[in-house]
C-alpha cells in the first residue's frame, strides 16, 4: 500500500465526494459553551465576510443553525444519538438546550475571524482561538414524540417526508446497504423508533469536549433520556490531517451557496476566488429559501429554517482497499492499459478523481502536483473535455458523486450543462473515526462518520447514492458498463478506458467493496424558532409554500384534509381529500403557472406573464401562504389573515 502523507495548506474545503471532511482548526485553548456566542459576537465586521448583511442575508441569520451553511470545521466531534421516555421533561430539556444551539451568525463570525488570522500566521492556524459549538437534529420519531402529533398532515409516495419518515433503515436497499451493511447489523438506526435527537458537539480542544459530554450526559439524565449510541470522531494526525482513512484530502468540493458566499463580479455563478465552484440556490439546503427552477418545497412550515441530516457511520477496510488497488494496477500493466512504472497511487487517484493531496487527475494526469496555498484545485475542473473517461474515468468516486459539466445521456452526444446538476449538491460535514491505519498495528474500528445536509432527501443525497454513485450503468448507455463508484459502491465490475487506433479500448477490472455502513439516520435540524415552539409542545404542520415559489401544471401540495393543486387545464383550486373543489382561481384555459412573490401576493399568470388572477396582497413583505390541515388556504402576517380560502368571501378576490 502507498500512499502519500502530507499537510496541505488549502483555501477551501475539500472532496472525496461523499466521504467529506470538514476543514478542521486547530486551537490550544478553549471558551466554554455559555461563551460561545461572546466569541462569535467578537469577531470584526469585515470577519463576517465581505457583503454580510443586505447582499449576504445567510451570514448574519441567527435562527438557524451553524453547521449547516457555515459549519463547525473542528478538530474533534462527539454525536449523542437519544431517546427520550417522558415528552413533559424532553422538553425542558430542550427549552435549556437552546442558548447553546450554535447560530449560523455565530460560526460563520468565527469562521471568518479564524480564517484571517490564519492568513496573517501564513497558513498556521491561530492557538489562541477555540470554542465549543452545540447542535440538535430530530427524527421523525422524535418530532412525534415532542409535539405528540405526527410531523406531516399527509404524506405522498416518492416525496422526501415519506423518506423522512421511513428512515435510512427502511430505505436500505436503495442505498446499497445490504449484505454486511444491512441495518440487521448497524450500531444504530435499525430501529426507527429508536434514536429521537442527534445532539452534535464540536470542539478544538478535546478536554473540553470531554467536559461538555459529560455535562449533557448528566443533563440527558435528569430528563429521564438514555444515550443509546455515542459516536466520537477527529481529525486525523499529523500528515493526515484533513484526509480520510483512505489517505485523500477532503471536502475539497463543496457547493457554493446564493445568499451566503460572494459571487464572483464577472460571472454572477460562482464562488468569489473560487472559479471551479458553482452558486447553488439556498433553497436546496436549507428549507425556506429559492430552488433551483423555484420549486414548490411541499414541506410543513416547522421545516423551514432547517436541513434534512443524513448521518451515516462508514467502516473502511484501508488494507483491503489497498490491496485492490495493487491487484488492479497489475492487471491494467499487464494490459497496457497503465504505464509499467506506475505506482498505486496513480491508479488509487483515478479511482477517487483526486491525488492525495487534493490536486484532480484532470488537471495534472502523469504525476501529483501539491497545490500552493490559496488555490483554488478545481478551478478548471468540468470533465466537459474527457467525456469517454481517458483521463479521469467515468467510474471515479468525484464524477460518479458530481458529474459536473461531463454528462452525457449517451456516447457521442454533448455534455448537459454543469447547472443541471445544481439540484443534486448535497453539503458534507463529516469527520473520521477511530486511528488512522498503519501496517502491523492491531486492528482497530475505523472509517468516515459521513453527515451531509440537504433540503431534498430524495433528489439529492438519495439520488446520489442510487442513481449515480451505486448504479454500474452511470453515466448511461455505455458498453461495456462504467461501473459503481470503487470508493463507496457495491461490487461491480468497471471499464478502465483508454485511447486505442479504434477509438476507446476497455479494460474491465473488478471492484469489491470496503466500506461497510454501520449504521444511519435520516434526522432533521431544525430552526430555533421551531425548537422553541417544540419546547412548548407546539408543531406547525401546515404546508407552507414559500416566497419566489412557482406553482406548474400537475404541481400537488397535501395538507391532508386539503390540497392545493395547479391542474393542467391552467387552473388553481383547493380541494378536500374526497377530490371535491372547496375554491378555485377560475383561470381554467388562461393559467400558466402559480407564484407566490416576495411580498405577499398570490397570483395566477398567463403564458406571457400578464396576471390571470391574484390575492390583491401585494405590498406584505414577510408575510406567509400556507396551507393548513384545518381546511383552508391563507396568507399571514403577523397573525393577521390577508387572504383566506374557502371563506365565503373567495370571490371577492377572485377578480381578474
Amino acid at each position: 500500500m502507498q500512499f502519500t502523507r502530507r499537510t496541505v495548506v488549502r483555501a477551501g474545503a475539500g472532496t472525496a465526494a461523499a466521504l467529506a471532511v470538514g476543514t478542521p482548526a486547530i486551537a490550544s485553548t478553549t471558551t466554554t459553551a455559555s461563551t460561545t456566542a461572546t466569541a462569535a459576537a467578537a469577531a470584526t465586521p469585515r470577519a463576517a465576510g465581505a457583503g454580510a448583511g443586505a447582499e449576504l442575508p445567510l451570514r448574519t441569520d441567527a435562527t438557524t443553525q451553524g453547521d449547516i451553511l457555515a459549519g463547525f470545521r473542528k478538530d474533534h466531534a462527539c454525536l449523542l444519538l437519544v431517546h427520550f421516555h417522558d415528552t413533559r421533561k424532553a422538553r425542558r430539556w430542550l427549552g435549556q438546550l437552546l442558548p447553546e444551539l450554535s447560530t449560523t451568525d455565530q460560526v460563520t463570525r468565527f469562521n471568518a475571524e479564524f480564517s484571517a488570522a490564519r492568513r496573517l500566521r501564513r497558513g498556521v492556524d491561530p492557538t489562541s482561538m477555540a470554542v465549543l459549538w452545540t447542535g440538535i437534529s430530530l427524527t421523525h420519531a422524535g418530532l412525534g414524540f415532542l409535539a405528540q402529533k405526527d410531523p406531516f398532515p399527509a404524506v405522498s409516495p416518492g416525496t422526501t417526508a415519506e423518506a423522512f419518515r421511513d428512515g435510512a433503515a427502511a430505505r436500505s436497499a436503495l442505498l446499497g446497504d445490504t449484505g454486511p451493511s444491512a441495518p440487521d447489523s448497524w450500531l444504530f438506526g435499525s430501529d426507527p423508533d429508536g434514536v429521537h435527537a442527534v445532539l452534535t458537539l464540536a470542539a478544538d480542544d478535546p478536554k473540553r469536549l470531554a467536559v461538555a459530554i459529560d455535562d449533557h450526559h448528566e443533563s440527558l439524565e435528569d430528563a429521564d433520556a438514555e444515550v443509546l449510541f455515542r459516536q466520537d470522531g477527529a481529525t486525523l494526525p499529523g500528515g493526515l490531517r484533513g484526509h480520510e482513512q483512505f489517505g485523500f484530502l477532503d471536502a475539497i468540493s463543496q457547493p457554493g451557496v446564493r445568499g451566503f458566499d460572494a459571487p464572483d463580479p464577472e460571472t454572477g455563478t460562482t464562488v468569489s476566488g473560487k472559479p471551479g465552484t458553482r452558486l447553488v440556490p439556498a433553497g436546496e439546503f436549507l428549507v425556506g429559501h429559492e430552488r433551483v427552477g423555484q420549486r414548490p418545497a411541499g414541506l410543513p412550515a416547522w421545516a423551514t429554517g432547517g436541513s434534512f441530516h443524513v448521518v451515516r457511520r462508514l467502516a473502511q477496510d484501508v488494507a483491503g482497499w489497498w490491496k485492490q488497488v495493487d491487484e488492479c494496477l497489475a492487471e491494467l500493466k499487464k494490459s497496457g492499459a497503465a504505464p509499467a512504472d506506475a505506482s498505486p497511487n496513480w491508479l488509487a487517484a483515478r479511482m477517487v478523481g483526486r491525488w492525495p493531496g487534493g490536486a484532480p487527475v484532470a488537471t495534472c494526469p502523469a504525476a501529483e502536483r501539491i497545490p500552493v496555498p490559496g488555490e483554488d484545485v478545481d478551478g478548471a475542473l468540468d470533465f466537459h473535455d474527457d467525456l469517454q473517461g481517458w483521463t479521469t474515468p467515468l467510474f471515479a468516486h468525484i464524477r460518479k458523486t458530481n458529474p459536473r459539466g461531463g454528462l452525457t445521456t449517451a456516447p457521442g452526444r454533448p455534455p448537459l450543462p454543469a447547472a443541471n446538476n445544481d439540484s443534486r449538491r448535497i453539503i458534507r460535514r463529516g469527520i473520521p473515526f477511530g486511528p488512522a491505519y498503519r501496517a502491523g498495528a492491531a486492528s482497530a474500528q475505523r472509517g468516515l462518520l459521513f453527515i451531509s445536509h440537504q433540503a431534498d432527501l430524495v433528489g439529492q443525497f438519495e439520488f446520489i447514492a442510487s442513481r449515480w454513485s451505486n448504479n454500474a450503468d452511470f453515466p448511461p448507455a455505455r458498453h461495456p458498463r462504467p461501473g459503481t463508484d470503487p470508493v463507496i459502491g457495491p461490487a461491480s465490475p468497471a471499464a478502465f478506458e483508454c485511447p486505442s487506433p479504434s477509438g476507446s479500448r476497455a479494460t474491465t477490472l473488478a471492484f469489491e467493496r470496503y466500506v461497510r455502513t454501520e449504521g444511519a439516520l435520516y434526522a432533521f435540524t431544525p430552526s430555533l424558532p421551531t425548537l422553541r415552539a417544540l419546547a412548548a409542545g407546539k408543531l406547525d404542520n401546515s404546508i407552507e409554500v414559500h416566497p419566489g415559489t412557482v406553482l406548474r401544471p400537475g404541481d400537488t401540495l397535501d395538507a391532508g384534509a386539503v390540497r392545493l393543486h395547479f391542474d393542467t387545464g391552467g387552473d388553481l383550486i383547493l380541494q378536500d381529500d374526497e377530490g371535491r373543489t372547496l375554491w378555485n382561481a377560475d383561470t381554467s384555459g388562461s393559467g400558466a403557472d402559480a407564484v407566490f412573490s416576495g411580498d405577499g401576493e398570490l397570483t395566477v399568470r398567463t403564458a406571457d406573464a400578464r396576471t390571470a388572477w391574484s390575492s390583491k396582497t401585494a405590498g406584505h413583505k414577510g408575510a406567509r401562504f400556507l396551507i393548513r390541515p384545518s381546511g383552508e388556504a391563507v396568507i399571514v402576517q403577523n397573525g393577521h389573515t390577508l387572504w383566506q380560502a374557502p371563506d365565503g368571501k373567495a370571490s371577492a378576490h377572485t377578480a381578474r
